[in-house]
């Protein structure tokens, strides 16, 4: 698959998309309580997207993915699958929000704390936070993706945490994951070479402890193998004449 470069009518839909997701995960905020199941999150997000949004929650049958979002607490890396676990002061979430409008997708997740987190759990979500902010900044015309990789690699190891490996950014337009893949490690001067017109997500997946993962049972849920916690935060952004345009940043919501 070739890398596609959007025009101005591609663009204005992402960013439409894009700020769809970002709304869901401002709706979805004040709903990540002590008490509530990671399955009763997906039904407002569900709800929220289909009939207040008119939009398509893009996971939902996505090569067989079985909600409308992805939530992985604590220990689980990515695609956690909402069900019957109850929330708990201390956890940590990650929601993954991807919605479909008019075609185009817009992708983005966030770290979301149930009541107080403990010193290392705030600690490795402002580590993954930092690392995407790193990667963003970097972005614009002529830098490499590899540039990017090692940044964000240096940054998270600098801090003695740890980049997952086999899980990456991804291209993102019409098609849910597209080309370029974006890896959050690597070598300077590597890789594609950014050029205006690109759309994709950079999603560093962060570990407190090792960075060796595995796929639960269920095809879906990746956890650390240490059981160390996990944080990761995406956008999705969009490559322009003299830099970078976050499609998915809300506006007095930080990244």
């Amino acid at each position: 698959m070739a890398i596609t470069i959007k025009t101005k009518d591609e663009i204005a839909k992402m960013r439409i998309a894009g700020r769809l997701a970002a709304d869901v995960l401002h709706m979805i905020r004040p709903h990540v309580q002590p008490g509530i199941t990671t399955g009763e999150l997906d039904r407002i997000c569900h709800d929220y997207i289909v009939n207040v949004q008119k939009a398509i929650p893009a996971p939902l049958n996505y090569r067989g993915f079985p909600k409308s979002i992805c939530t992985s607490v604590n220990h689980q890396v990515c695609h956690g699958i909402p069900g019957e676990r109850m929330l708990k002061a201390g956890d940590i979430l990650n929601i993954d929000i991807t919605v479909i409008k008019d075609d185009y997708h817009g992708d983005t997740s966030k770290m979301m704390f149930v009541g107080e987190p403990s010193v290392l759990a705030r600690r490795v979500a402002q580590v993954a936070h930092d690392a995407l902010c790193l990667g963003i900044e970097m972005v614009r015309p002529d830098i490499h993706l590899g540039d990017i990789g090692h940044a964000i690699q240096q940054h998270v190891e600098k801090n003695r945490c740890s980049v997952v490996r086999e899980y990456c950014g991804h291209g993102i337009g019409r098609g849910f994951h597209e080309d370029p893949q974006v890896l959050h490690y690597g070598k300077p001067g590597t890789r594609e070479r950014l050029v205006p017109g690109m759309t994709f997500t950079i999603e560093p997946m962060v570990n407190a402890g090792k960075r060796q993962v595995k796929l639960l049972k269920d095809g879906w849920t990746v956890v650390t193998r240490d059981r160390s916690l996990s944080a990761q935060w995406e956008h999705t952004m969009l490559v322009t004449d003299s830099g970078v345009e976050v499609l998915t940043q809300r506006e007095g919501d930080g990244l």
